[in-house]
């Protein structure tokens, strides 16, 4: 049997992944088999066994890729030198513009991951525990720096964030429209200033 480079076995399992990704987007986890999966990869159903050991580690593999691509921007993000309303406002508008590039796995995720009966516990809420935890890193920095007032609670500011942005952009992920930049500013704005007026700025003599 010839010996199969480990270079063409990543490209078997790449392109593997990237059907598991397109079939799942567009079936579901629950419409999606093994058998769907390889004939869009051009392979055989014993060939992703190989690879992968069922269709559950295929769509771990599918979205850890995928949280560990956006994680990486987030932490770049999170890291910079910006000031924190900047760096605040940069992960917001990331994780809204996440919902258009990438509707296909929020909407799975919103759908089918997080309502399933094993998601408690799963690999997948870790790295969705590790994924909001950037930005509660960066609310701890702009305590930290006197620009966010020591008492606040963390974690409600984060549920306000996650859950005004996933219910704002539901309709894009469903084929709508979302102002990706308006929707970050107005968020930002209405976490920094609250619901009072802001001063007016009085104008140049």
């Amino acid at each position: 049997m010839p010996v199969i480079s480990a270079q063409r076995m990543q490209d078997r399992r790449d392109s593997i992944l990237a059907a598991a990704r397109a079939a799942f987007a567009r079936n579901g986890a629950e419409g999606t088999s093994i058998a769907d999966i390889a004939r869009r990869a051009g392979v055989s159903d014993g060939l992703v066994y190989r690879y992968f050991t069922n269709k559950r580690d295929l769509l771990n593999a599918v979205l850890t890729a995928f949280y560990e691509r956006t994680m990486g921007e987030l932490d770049a993000i999170a890291s910079s030198e910006a000031p924190f309303e900047k760096r605040l406002h940069d992960l917001i508008r990331r994780h809204i513009e996440g919902f258009v590039v990438d509707a296909d796995l929020c909407r799975l995720f919103i759908s089918e991951i997080r309502t399933s009966s094993d998601y408690q516990g799963s690999a997948v809420q870790q790295l969705n525990r590790r994924y909001t935890g950037i930005l509660v890193r960066v609310l701890q920095s702009g305590i930290a720096s006197g620009e966010v007032r020591p008492d606040i609670d963390i974690r409600l500011v984060r549920d306000v964030i996650f859950g005004a942005i996933e219910h704002r952009a539901w309709a894009a992920v469903n084929g709508g429209h979302l102002n990706v930049d308006a929707t970050a500013r107005e968020l930002v704005e209405l976490l920094r200033y609250g619901l009072v007026p802001r001063p007016q700025k009085r104008g140049r003599r």
